[in-house]
């Protein structure tokens, strides 16, 4: 790290020249990133998407590039009306290259509805949708909604840019009143807000590059934009307060970065490695959705390490002593404005203050903090194991767009389970085979099972088009259920279907009989990710231990670290179910109440959360390893690492939880569950787990926390710890 680092202060100019051009070129590239995002939720290998593709290639379906168009009429059965409503879908039709308008149908006395089919993607569909609707006009006296999956990404593109404008209103001036409260009125406080400029706008630029050659995800926006600022701001945070510290030792600017890098810069880049392993495990995920998250969340770790060794120097060099130097907040507004500030104990002398009394108090009764400790976690975590699962629903959106709207509208008039149906793609292998009287026997034999489910509100299905191909090979039925794709008695309904209903109709050997559509398809999501789930824990943990031990030299050190994060996690788990489930402090803190977690949620917060979870363990740790190197004992390097680092990783907390409230501050449930997971587990990381739950087991575990022999050293290539 010193050669790399003395490397980087020859070519300052040069370095921070280059970030320059980073931060332009992503600012303009970003620009145009969000017409290029999309939700699909493809489950490639599965009977779902199988189901998919063959309805889109032998019937024409692409439900991605179709526009829902729903009228609200005083009476369905007019002739004038439909003609006229007719000709207007016809219009809309035409604004699409390569649309076509499929014929009106009722839903009810009041309620009509058409499809406008085109072969456009999910990105172009989105883009075309103001032209759809200037098509489609505003009929007189009928209410009139352009919906569909591509309107409704349309319309929720704009609502992702307000959740996140929110978001940064939050964590903004709260990082600004931190970097404040941390370094006084100085100069310093620029540097990590340069810092996380230049992290987001890169990161994004890349994003950007990404979006073009694979299906990335709407969300990934907010989530580079704030994680990337909570990450970078507490990373050059860090760094610059260790800068400071060594800038006391009159030593010149020079080593003092250099000594900076060693250590805080050290410690910064094994967090961000540690964060980056688990989110770079979310690119073997069987799903693009996932990848397309995993890709975005990745980049930030990454990016943000390149900064902190790269440009962060640099500036530090820049700065120097002037620019660094602090006017403390509280003695600026008693010196110069003549307030009465109070004074604090413990505010100056880390010896003397809140986190010297605590570390005293926890090295005397280690075993009361520990248990208290434990207990809190374990309570918070029980929860948990009502944990519910949904691929998604369109209840977890603001209701207020026109696309919404449609979609409420008729689903109110034809039930929810019928917008997301299930279907039941019948293959018989040969041309004209759904002709054949066993076919057709058991086909009938399958409605009436499924029509006797009491899951079931509509079965639709002739034996011709559009139920049956061009070639008689293939047919399929639309199976209409009683609840929304994502709640638990559609996706009960989609396994019954799968394991009972289909295998009992006795269709030939030769036809293969698949279970697709909207609860087919949210069943193989949450068993595709989920089956994949614990090999992504256990190479997470593995890989976390690996890096850990490197950092800490130790072994015990890192395994204490991973269990602690798993029960970190657990609780978080339970609290969403608490928030979410049993809606305690929904209300009073504007969230959803909803049943569910979106399937996403878990496995994108334990891939985010057991890396970021280590920030604060790295640092706190390093800094006790730098003592116990110095010939501290057990019990003093644990103490004075608390004393010297409570202050600051609180501080460095507050950043954090306070750009992950910007996903809860939003509208969108699914970010909402994200947002207050990530912050809730922060809260708990920063708080009962590494200022009372660490220190509390180090000072049990005595002098083995320091251990580690002389043939792990040689595989990990560090100095070995021999116990003294």
């Amino acid at each position: 790290m010193e050669r790399w680092t003395r490397f980087v202060l020859r070519h300052r100019w040069a370095v921070v020249g280059i970030w320059l051009v980073i931060l332009v070129t992503g600012g303009t590239l970003s620009a145009g990133l969000s017409k290029l995002l999309s939700n699909e939720f493809t489950v490639p290998g599965t009977d779902s998407e199988d189901v998919r593709s063959t309805l889109e290639q032998r019937f024409g379906q692409r439900d991605d590039g179709s526009f829902l168009v729903v009228f609200r009429v005083d009476d369905t059965s007019d002739p004038a009306t439909r003609r006229e409503l007719a000709a207007a879908l016809e219009r809309g039709a035409d604004a699409v290259e390569g649309g076509r308008a499929q014929p009106l149908q009722a839903a009810g006395r009041n309620v009509l509805f058409g499809t406008i089919s085109s072969p456009l993607q999910l990105t172009e569909g989105k883009e075309a949708t103001p032209a759809v609707r200037e098509a489609v006009g505003d009929p007189a006296g009928v209410e009139t909604f352009v919906s569909g999956t591509p309107a409704i990404q349309a319309d929720l593109d704009p609502i992702f840019e307000e959740d996140l404008l929110r978001g940064e209103a939050i964590a903004l001036p709260i990082a600004l009143a931190v970097l404040l409260a941390v370094f006084g009125l100085s100069f310093a406080v620029l540097m990590p807000f340069l810092v996380a400029a230049c992290t987001i706008m890169a990161t994004l630029g890349i994003v950007w590059v990404v979006a073009h050659y694979m299906t990335t995800a709407i969300y990934v926006t907010n989530l580079v934009q704030l994680i990337g600022l909570g990450i970078a701001i507490d990373y050059s945070l860090l760094i610059v307060y260790r800068f400071r510290e060594e800038l006391a030792q009159n030593g010149s600017i020079e080593d003092a970065v250099v000594r900076t890098m060693a250590t805080a810069g050290r410690a910064v880049v094994f967090s961000g490695a540690t964060v980056a392993i688990g989110l770079a495990l979310l690119l073997f995920m069987p799903l693009p959705f996932m990848v397309s998250m995993g890709v975005g969340g990745f980049l930030i770790p990454l990016v943000s390490i390149i900064a902190a060794v790269t440009l962060q120097p640099a500036l530090l060099s820049l700065f120097g002593r002037r620019g660094t130097r602090r006017v403390h907040v509280a003695d600026f507004m008693r010196d110069r404005l003549r307030l009465p500030v109070p004074r604090f104990a413990g505010t100056a002398d880390a010896e003397r203050g809140l986190w010297a009394r605590l570390a005293r108090s926890i090295m005397r009764r280690p075993l009361v903090y520990l248990a208290l400790g434990a207990t809190v976690l374990v309570a918070a975590a029980v929860p948990a194991f009502d944990l519910q699962l949904t691929p998604g629903s369109a209840e977890g959106t603001p209701q207020s767009p026109e696309a919404i709207r449609g979609f409420n509208v008729l689903s109110d008039a034809v039930g929810p389970g019928a917008l997301a149906p299930a279907q039941v793609l019948v293959d018989t292998g040969t041309p004209g085979g759904v002709r054949e009287p066993a076919v057709t026997a058991a086909i009938d034999r399958l409605i009436a099972a499924v029509r006797a489910d009491p899951e079931v509100a509509r079965v639709d299905f002739e034996p011709r088009p559009p139920y049956v191909d061009a070639t008689g090979r293939y047919a399929w039925v639309s199976i209409a259920g009683k609840h929304e794709y994502g709640e638990l008695a559609a996706q009960d309904f989609a396994r019954r279907l799968r394991s009972d209903l289909i295998p009992v109709a006795g269709f030939p050997e030769r036809a293969t009989v698949l279970a697709g559509g909207g609860p087919a398809q949210g069943v193989d999501f949450i068993d595709s990710a989920y089956g994949a789930f614990p090999w992504l824990v256990l190479a997470v943990l593995i890989l976390t231990y690996i890096t850990l031990m490197r950092a800490f030299r130790s072994l015990l050190l890192p395994l204490k670290a991973v269990i602690l994060n798993l029960l970190a996690i657990g609780a978080t788990y339970g609290l969403l179910v608490i928030v979410f489930k049993y809606g305690i402090g929904a209300d009073l803190l504007g969230l959803y109440q909803f049943d569910q977690v979106e399937a996403w949620i878990p496995i994108f917060l334990f891939a985010m959360l057991f890396g970021l979870s280590m920030d604060y363990e790295v640092f706190l740790v390093s800094r006790m390893r730098e003592f116990w190197d110095e010939g501290a004992s057990n019990e003093e390097a644990v103490a004075q690492g608390l004393e010297r680092t409570g202050r600051i990783v609180t501080a460095a907390a507050i950043v954090m939880v306070a750009a992950f409230s910007g996903f809860a501050a939003g509208s969108i449930v699914g970010l909402q569950e994200f947002g207050l997971g990530l912050a809730i587990a922060i809260f708990l990381d920063a708080t009962l787990i590494r200022a009372v739950l660490v220190p509390a087991l180090m000072r049990l575990f005595g002098r083995w926390n320091w251990w580690l022999p002389e043939r792990a050293a040689r595989i990990l290539r560090v100095a070995p710890s021999p116990i003294r």
